[in-house]
Order: structure tokens, then C-alpha cells, then sequence
């Protein structure tokens, strides 16, 4: 805020002297009924060292002592009056803006104090603190954490087992392959080796498929076999789609740090107090949504990644609803048939 000091000496600076005063002085005479000594105006005329009328009024007599030096005088206490007032209107708004500055100030130091989460629908991004967790969710949670540090590996006796165990459930009627066969691309899988298509889904998206196969049969069959809506000529791969969907709620929730603190991860925790398998659930409940949302929006292969962002939106949706108590309130739980 500038000083006191520096509009004092604005004033001095600014402050007409007394000859340049009198060089534009000019006596208007215009109303004399109602002034005796005149009105004076200030005009644009240069070079008058001397005022333009005398000490004599239009009668020929004498003034009585009302000489230019005094209407000098007079506008020199209207000028001091003026600079004053010019003077306390600047201190006026130098203040107002001064206070303003410290209120401004005082909020965006709170702002930084007390940060407000931003409220998104994904919610990926805004983490809460840390969740207290009873000894149940925490022993459930690791153990499913360890789940997910499982990586496939096709030279394990059971994983090629749990492998033969998918086809089986998949195609109860047929002959099971051998591990490398063109056959498998039937269930969806990139290749004759499936073995190649779980990379970052790890072990756990095979168990999903597992898991979806035994408890929710018709819905597994349905989607495997794509008998709902009208379908695409140009399919998602069933099997591949799966170890996609396992991949994205591991994100989603968050699982892979030591404690969930997304908005869907600590929701989860609840859910997963109740239900030891809640995880392998959600993904059946996942999987078919994501075949609705898929039908819904008429979607073909090269739009899957669009669909699963939009099924992630959804399922964040339907998690964060205060109605939903555990999976079974889900609105997409009752797509699934057993």
C-alpha cells in the first residue's frame, strides 16, 4: 500500500504556484447581481502576466479591497480543498483494496490448509485417508492380495489343470483340446497357446472366468456364446474381454496399494467383509454389464476399450450409491442368471 509519505509529496509536486494561478485567472462578470466581486474561470490563455481586469468594478469605482491576489487566495483554499479530498478518496481505495487483499489471502491460505476433494463420477483420482480396517477385512484383503501376485504360468501342473477345467465348463459336450490348439479361439482366446493372452491379468482373471462359469452358469454361457441383443459381426473375444475386466477392477479398486483409498476401493471393503468372495462376484456383475453396455451402444471389436472405460464409469456409479449395502443391491446384479 503506497505511504502516506508519497501522497503528501504528490501534493507538493502537483500544487499550482501562485504566478501560474494568476495567469489563468479571469474575472467573469457575468453575474453581477448575485456576486459582487465576480465569478473567476480557469481558461486556456497564455503569456498574461497581469490580470485582464484591474482592481475596478463596471461602475468605475473601486473595489473595496478585492484584488486579484485575493481571488488568488480563494482558489488557492478551493485547491487545497480539492487535492484534500482527492488526497482521502485515494487513501479510501488504497485501504478497501488492502483489506481486500488480506481476506483474498486468508481464504487461499485455508484453501491450501484444508485442500476440498474434487467430486468426480470416476473418482479414480481422489484418494481419501487411509481406511481402518476391523481383523476380517484385513485378512481377506490379503489373502486376495496374494491372489493377485499369482502370475499364470503354463508350465505349472495347476494352471494347465485350471485351464482344462474353463474348457470343460465352457464346452461340456466336446472333446477337451490339448493345451496348444486353434480350438481355443472358440472361447475368445488371441491364439492356439492362451497362455500368451493373460500377461498383466495374471492367474486371478483365470479363476474369475472359473469362479463366473460355476456360480452364474446361464449368464457364462450366454455371454460365451453371445445369444443376447443383436450382436456385431465383428465380436468381442470372450475369454480375452474377461482378463481385460479382471485387470480394470483390480485398478478401479485399487487393490494393489497396501490399503483401497478410492472411493470405489473403500466401498469394496465393505463389501468384502461380508462376502469372502466378493471380488470374484463383482466380476461376474462386471462382466455382464459390460455386455449390456456393449448391446446398448450397438459397439464392435475395435470400440471395446471405450465400452470398458464406460462400464468402469457405471459400476463406479452403482458402487457409490448410499442404497447398495452389499453386491447383491447392485441394480446390474440382476442381469446375472444363474
Amino acid at each position: 500500500m503506497l505511504s502516506l509519505h508519497f501522497w503528501f509529496s504528490s501534493y507538493s509536486t502537483l500544487r499550482p504556484s501562485p504566478n501560474s494561478i494568476s495567469a489563468f485567472l479571469r474575472l467573469d462578470h457575468g453575474d453581477v447581481g448575485r456576486m459582487s466581486n465576480g465569478n473567476y474561470m480557469m481558461t486556456g490563455l497564455h503569456g498574461l502576466d497581469e490580470p485582464l481586469l484591474g482592481n475596478r468594478d463596471y461602475g468605475g469605482r473601486h473595489s473595496e479591497g478585492k484584488t486579484l491576489e485575493c481571488i488568488w487566495v480563494e482558489g488557492q483554499r478551493k485547491e487545497h480543498l480539492h487535492w484534500a479530498a482527492l488526497l482521502f478518496t485515494n487513501l479510501i481505495v488504497q485501504w478497501a483494496q488492502w483489506i481486500a487483499n488480506i481476506v483474498l489471502g486468508s481464504v487461499s491460505f485455508i484453501a491450501r490448509i484444508l485442500p476440498l476433494p474434487s467430486n468426480t463420477q470416476s473418482g479414480s483420482n481422489w484418494k481419501l485417508l487411509e481406511p481402518a480396517l476391523n481383523p476380517l477385512q484385513e485378512a481377506r484383503l490379503r489373502s486376495l492380495q496374494q491372489r493377485l501376485g499369482i502370475p499364470y504360468d503354463g508350465s505349472r501342473l495347476e494352471h494347465q489343470e485350471a485351464l482344462k477345467q474353463l474348457w470343460k465348463l465352457a464346452y461340456p459336450h466336446r472333446e477337451l483340446p490339448s493345451l496348444k490348439s486353434e480350438l481355443w479361439k472358440d472361447m475368445g482366446w488371441q491364439g492356439p497357446d492362451p497362455s500368451t493372452d493373460f500377461r498383466g491379468g495374471g492367474f486371478i482373471s483365470l479363476e474369475n472366468l472359473i469362479f463366473f462359469a460355476k456360480k452364474y452358469p446361464q449368464s457364462f454361457q450366454r455371454l460365451l456364446h453371445k445369444q443376447d441383443g443383436n450382436r456385431s459381426e465383428w465380436e468381442y473375444p470372450f475369454a480375452v474381454a474377461g482378463i481385460n475386466i479382471s485387470f480394470m477392477l483390480v485398478q478401479m479398486l485399487d487393490l494393489q496399494s497396501g490399503k483401497p483409498s478410492s472411493r470405489a476401493g473403500r466401498r469394496f471393503l465393505e463389501l468384502l467383509a461380508e462376502d469372502e468372495m466378493a471380488f470374484d462376484d463383482l466380476y461376474c456383475v462386471t462382466f455382464q454389464m459390460m455386455d449390456a453396455q456393449w448391446l446398448v451402444k450397438r459397439a464392435s471389436y475395435m470400440e471395446f476399450n471405450e465400452i470398458l472405460k464406460s462400464t468402469r464409469t457405471r459400476l463406479e456409479h452403482e458402487l457409490s450409491l448410499e442404497s447398495v449395502s452389499g453386491l447383491k443391491d447392485l441394480p446390474a446384479y440382476s442381469l446375472l442368471k444363474r
